[in-house]
């Protein structure tokens, strides 16, 4: 149990902790997520396995994500972020260290190497599937009204940063104490965060022992305290499906997720294979969309904050998505098409930067039309995202193997762009359809 903090007058800063913990386990969720996409290089001919195997094993992972989104998110809705984070954080890193066993456990005996490869991944998608709706879910306890922005983006710019110290940390893991060695690691460091976040982690700020009043009256700004406690909500499905918002922000959460892929699983390789770089030199360069998703999404998630104080939210959140979506288009185009490499890098990282500078608005939204339900709205959003992202892994190297990588990428581009002009119809200011009493 933590000791009360003394007595002040100002407000705490217990709520930029609990984002700290938050962003940790971004990291790690990331780590988990794109570590395989660096050991590939070695996994595929160790393991026999060919490119489009090992695309469909990515994206077996992102159909267990996908389908889970929902139920992860109404669990935390239903029993709280910290409960449902540690379990699912254990959960999932578990499963990353059964990927180094997968090749010689029962399961291959019973589905071979290959689909021993895809039960597992797809474990672990089950698991990570509660880790950003909850995310969400904890930021709207715990943000007040005019920092849930730049709160969540924070916290996912998590992805950013597992996802850039991932290829050379793995590469050279791999290079140095074999492939196996990446996921025993990982899976250890998760089940460590896992039980940091149980132990300083509440699900309500007034219940903190190193919360005062002053913070907690920060964080409700002008919502009454808490009064329904142990009595969740019924889902208010049918408000779900007749609010328009919301299915334009899933389907722009669906371009969002199959580009997101794209830089997620294939990028190395396309460092590797179509600009020819070695496999160590490759892994550091690609990093470099992830650098910039961290730079870029926290400022996305500041500017949407700061917009929709001054604008109000309609504004406030589609212009941020919007603009970031349309220039990361026009900057995976470009970066497909120059001819040299570390032009076309930066564009193409410029592309991930964009794309992820629109995180703060699309994660905000949920919590924006209810409170009370954003857990069970951002497994809804994510869910989108990641039936997007189930497609990229496997069309990508089917584009590249047809019409090469200018053309998938194009792809890519144009979904992004696609995304941008579902962003017009998105008005959060508008509400759910229907009475939504909030608690």
């Amino acid at each position: 149990m933590l000791p009360p903090i003394a007595i002040s007058p100002n407000p705490t800063k217990t709520r930029w902790t609990i984002l700290a913990l938050l962003l940790w386990i971004s990291i790690i969720t990331y780590i988990d997520r794109v570590n395989i996409s660096i050991t590939a290089r070695h996994m595929m001919p160790a393991l026999g396995l060919t490119n489009v195997q090992m695309g469909q094993i990515f994206s077996t992972f992102v159909l267990g994500y996908a389908l889970f989104q929902i139920p992860g998110g109404w669990l935390g809705d239903r029993w709280g972020a910290r409960k449902i984070l540690t379990l699912a954080v254990i959960w999932w890193s578990i499963f990353t260290a059964m990927t180094a066993l997968a090749p010689t456990s029962f399961l291959a005996g019973i589905f071979d190497i290959w689909g021993s490869l895809m039960v597992v991944r797809f474990l672990i998608g089950v698991g990570e599937a509660a880790a950003l709706p909850n995310f969400n879910r904890a930021v709207a306890n715990w943000c007040s009204p005019h920092e849930r922005g730049f709160g969540i983006a924070i916290t996912i710019s998590g992805i950013g940063i597992g996802s850039a110290l991932t290829p050379p940390i793995t590469a050279w893991i791999m290079v140095n104490y074999g492939w196996q060695t990446a996921f025993y690691l990982a899976g250890t460091i998760g089940v460590v965060i896992a039980l940091i976040w149980y132990w300083f982690a509440t699900d309500r700020p007034e219940d903190h022992p190193r919360v005062n009043e002053q913070e907690a009256t920060l964080i409700r700004g002008n919502t009454p305290p808490h009064t329904a406690e142990g009595r969740p909500m019924p889902v208010p499905w049918k408000a779900f499906a007749q609010t328009p918002s919301m299915w334009w922000l899933v389907l722009s959460y669906t371009c969002f997720g199959y580009v997101a892929y794209v830089y997620l699983s294939w990028f190395y390789l396309y460092l590797v294979e179509e600009r020819g770089f070695s496999v160590l030199r490759g892994a550091v360069f690609a990093s470099s969309p992830f650098i910039a998703m961290t730079i870029f999404c926290p400022l996305g998630g500041w500017l949407t904050d700061q917009l929709s104080k001054r604008l109000g939210l309609n504004k406030g959140r589609s212009w941020i998505g919007l603009a970031g979506m349309a220039l990361a288009a026009l900057s995976i185009i470009l970066g497909a098409n120059i001819d040299t490499p570390f032009v076309a890098i930066a564009f193409l990282s410029l592309g991930a930067g964009w794309l992820y500078f629109t995180v703060g608005a699309f994660w905000s939204i949920p919590v924006d039309l209810s409170k009370s339900h954003a857990g069970t709205l951002s497994g809804l959003m994510n869910t989108g995202a990641n039936l997007g992202g189930s497609l990229s892994p496997t069309l990508t190297p089917w584009l590249v193997n047809q019409f090469g990588w200018s053309v998938s990428l194009g792809v890519a581009a144009a979904m992004a762009f696609i995304g941008a002009l579902a962003w017009l119809k998105i008005r959060p200011e508008d509400g759910l359809r229907g009475n939504i009493l909030e608690s």
